[in-house]
């Protein structure tokens, strides 16, 4: 099944390709906006072998790598806090509630202010893209873990640490995972975002310049290599999901 799965999503994939290329090459569509994939794939490649955009892109990942650092343990401890302790849960849930509902870009010029320009504020609007994500999935995380798993661990004199340890960990791990991939994946958006609005260096600042200087194929070769990263993040992190999570479908 999952096999067909696959067949069919490429199938889908290649399509889109196929059609972008004919819709490009037969003048459907200005491929000066629009140039082919036969275009955007060549120029990917060779911005990949040069040195002066792997310093960008190296920028980005080791701002993202570090904002999810930051993001997920902190937001894994707010998130268990507050799923074991009713009345903070019940008092900070109109703050995530407005948080969740509010499109994160407004407050980023909030965090040029208070960061500058530099590596901080990436890394700083990165956590707060993606802790609100892992503070969420965490909580559903505490709360959905079996409550007979929980009653017989304490039937058989299971400590606190023991009963965390044996039966929480191992029942949130998949859910945890679920909410590290999400995070990641809004970490992601949130550095190129930051870098595209103001950046020396850095993916979010060479897709801004390519854009504001009309360069369509390095526009769309940098735009490529960030769904790319994204996928095989997302991706990576879908395969532990799935294979510590391998209990619950047996």
């Amino acid at each position: 099944m999952q096999g067909k799965v696959r067949i069919i999503q490429l199938a889908v994939v290649g399509g889109l390709l196929l059609a972008w290329e004919l819709s490009s090459r037969t003048g459907f569509v200005d491929a000066r906006l629009l140039p082919s994939p036969s275009v955007v794939v060549p120029t990917a490649l060779a911005l990949l072998g040069e040195p002066g955009f792997q310093r960008h892109l190296f920028t980005t990942i080791w701002q993202v790598l570090t904002a999810i650092a930051i993001a997920t343990p902190l937001g894994a401890l707010i998130g268990v806090v507050l799923a074991e302790s009713p009345y903070l849960g019940r008092a900070f849930q109109p703050f995530f509630n407005f948080i969740a509902a509010v499109p994160k870009s407004v407050f980023l010029p909030v965090f040029i202010l208070l960061f500058g320009t530099g590596f901080d504020q990436k890394v700083a609007f990165g956590v707060f893209q993606a802790i609100f994500v892992i503070v969420i999935t965490t909580g559903a995380a505490v709360t959905a873990v079996p409550s007979d798993l929980l009653r017989l661990a304490r039937a058989y004199g299971a400590s606190r640490w023991q009963t965390w340890s044996e039966v929480h960990w191992h029942a949130m791990l998949p859910v945890l995972l679920e909410g590290l991939r999400l995070g990641m994946i809004f970490n992601i958006t949130g550095v190129i975002f930051a870098e595209m609005y103001v950046a020396r260096l850095g993916l979010g600042q060479r897709l801004a310049t390519w854009g504001q200087s009309f360069q369509m194929p390095e526009l769309y070769a940098g735009i490529l290599i960030a769904a790319a990263l994204s996928i095989a993040v997302n991706e990576s992190l879908r395969l532990v999901e799935r294979r510590v999570g391998v209990w619950r479908t047996a």
